[in-house]
C-alpha cells in the first residue's frame, strides 16, 4: 500500500509539471488598486486564476508553458460594463423587431452581440433588461456553449402600466392586453412584490425598475416619475429577501429621489439630477451609471429623419445632449460613479468610447478605469474575484496599444483579451 501512494505521488508531480501555465510579459501594467501604471511585469496564469505577478520578464523552464509578448502594450484587468442590453441593437426598424423576430432569432443575435462585447475587452457585464433570453445567454456562456462576457442580468425590467418598460407601449389597442407582474408591469405594492419574485423565479441576478419615463419608449414623457415611493420600497425590500439589489432607470429628478430614498443601489442615466439629489445619493451610498455614450448617440440619430418614431425625437434631442454635463457636475460633487454605457442603444462593441466621454467631462483617466474595474466588481459582490490584477484573482486580462492614463482613446481598441485564463483575442 505504501508503494501505491509513492507511485500516486510521482504521477501527481509528473502531471503537475506538464500542466500548462501562461506567462504574460507586460510592458506596462495598470494597477487599479493603487492607481498607478507599473513597468516590466510578468503575470503568471495557472488554469483560470492569476498565480503570481513578478518583476521583470520571467521565463519558464517548463517547455509546455506559453509566453505571450505584450512588452509594447499596456495590460489591464478585464473591464466591467454595468449597463448593457445584449438582446438587441439600435436600427431604424427596431420597433418592428418584436413582431418579426422569434425568440430563437433574438437568442442568435444576442450571442453575436455578446461576442463583440468580449472582443472589446469587457469580460463582465450587467444586462439591464430584455425578454429573458439574457438569462439563457448567461447560462450558455457559463457552460461554455457560446463565447461572451460573464453576465449578471436583471431579466425583464419592471415598469408601471404605460411606463418606460411596459412591453406593449405604442401598440394598437387590441394588441396591448393587460400585462401584469408576470410580464414585469407593476401597479401596486402587491404587484411589486410579485414582480420581483417572478424575476427571481425566472433567473435574474438583479432587479431593474424604470423609475421615470424614458427616451426610446413610444410614450411622450421622458422624465415623469412612474412608481410611487411605496412601490419602490416594496421592490427593494423584496429584492433584498432574495439577495438581489435594484437598479433604477431615471431621467427626471423626482423619480430619482423616490428611488434613492427607497434604497436602490444604482441610478441609470440620471440626466436631470439636481445638486440636492446628488447629495441624497452620497448620503445613501447610491451610485450613478451615467451612460454618456447612449445619450450622445440618440441625440445624434434623432437628427436623422425616420431613424426614430416621431414621438421619440424631441425626447432624444432634449435628454441625450444633457447627460455628459450632468456627469461632470456629479463627479465634481463627489457622487459615486460606476461605469456603464447602455450598449444596444448604440452598436455593441463600442463600449470603450465611454472612457473618453468621462475624461472629457472632467474625470481623471485612472478614476474612469477604476470605475470600470474596482467599483463595478464591488457593486456586483465580486471584489475578491475580478476587477484587478492580483494573485488569486480570476485571470480576466486585456491589453491596449497605449497607456490609457496618457491617451484614453486607446480604450476603444482592445488588442488582447483573456477571460478566465483562456485567450479569446491575441
Amino acid at each position: 500500500m505504501k508503494n501505491f501512494y509513492v507511485v500516486l505521488a510521482i504521477l501527481f508531480i509528473s502531471f503537475g509539471s506538464l500542466a500548462q501555465k501562461t506567462y504574460l510579459h507586460c510592458g506596462k501594467l495598470v494597477d487599479v488598486k493603487n492607481g498607478e501604471v507599473l513597468n516590466d511585469k510578468t503575470i503568471i496564469i495557472s488554469g483560470s486564476k492569476i498565480e503570481a505577478i513578478k518583476n521583470g520578464f520571467i521565463s519558464s523552464k517548463n517547455k509546455n508553458d506559453k509566453i505571450i509578448d505584450l512588452k509594447n502594450k499596456t495590460v489591464l484587468p478585464g473591464l466591467i460594463d454595468m449597463h448593457v442590453h445584449l438582446e438587441g441593437e439600435t436600427s431604424p426598424n427596431n420597433y418592428l423587431k418584436p413582431f418579426i423576430l422569434n425568440e430563437a432569432d433574438v437568442a442568435f443575435n444576442a450571442a453575436g452581440y455578446a461576442n463583440k462585447t468580449l472582443m472589446a475587452g469587457f469580460t463582465t457585464v450587467r444586462d439591464l433588461g430584455g425578454s429573458g433570453v439574457n438569462v439563457a445567454l448567461r447560462n450558455a456562456i457559463n457552460n461554455g456553449k457560446t463565447v461572451g462576457p460573464r453576465i449578471f442580468t436583471a431579466e425583464k425590467s419592471l415598469a408601471t402600466t404605460g411606463g418606460h418598460a411596459d412591453p406593449t407601449n405604442g401598440r394598437k389597442r387590441n394588441l396591448m392586453g393587460n400585462p401584469g407582474p408576470k410580464e414585469g408591469v407593476v401597479n401596486s405594492v402587491e404587484d411589486a412584490k410579485k414582480a420581483v419574485r417572478q424575476r427571481y423565479k425566472n433567473g435574474a441576478d438583479w432587479i431593474k425598475i424604470t423609475a421615470t419615463g424614458g427616451v426610446l419608449s413610444v410614450a411622450k414623457n421622458s422624465k415623469n416619475p412612474q412608481f410611487t415611493e411605496e412601490e419602490i420600497k416594496a421592490i427593494v425590500t423584496t429584492a433584498k429577501d432574495y439577495d438581489m439589489q435594484v437598479a433604477a432607470h431615471a431621467h427626471g429628478d423626482e423619480g430619482m429621489q423616490r428611488a434613492i430614498r427607497a434604497g436602490v443601489k444604482t441610478i441609470e442615466h440620471g440626466t436631470l439630477m439636481s445638486s440636492e439629489t446628488m447629495e441624497l445619493m452620497k448620503q445613501n451610498d447610491a451610485y450613478l451609471v451615467s451612460t454618456i455614450s447612449a445619450g450622445k448617440y440618440v441625440a445624434e440619430k434623432a437628427k436623422v429623419e425616420g431613424y426614430y418614431p416621431a414621438i421619440i425625437v424631441p425626447k432624444a434631442l432634449e435628454i441625450g445632449s444633457q447627460i455628459q454635463d450632468m456627469f461632470g457636475r456629479a463627479h465634481k460633487k463627489g457622487v459615486y460613479i460606476a461605469f456603464g454605457t447602455d450598449a444596444g442603444v448604440f452598436p455593441h462593441g463600442e463600449n470603450g468610447k465611454e472612457f473618453g466621454y468621462m475624461v472629457e467631462a472632467g474625470m481623471p483617466a485612472m478614476k474612469a478605469l477604476q470605475s470600470a474595474t474596482l467599483t463595478n466588481a464591488k457593486l456586483l459582490g465580486q471584489e475578491n474575484n475580478i476587477g484587478q490584477l492580483q494573485s488569486g484573482y480570476i485571470a480576466d486580462i486585456i491589453a491596449v496599444n497605449e497607456d490609457p492614463t496618457k491617451s484614453i482613446k486607446t480604450m476603444e481598441n482592445t488588442v488582447f483579451v483573456m477571460k478566465e485564463g483562456i485567450i479569446y483575442k491575441d
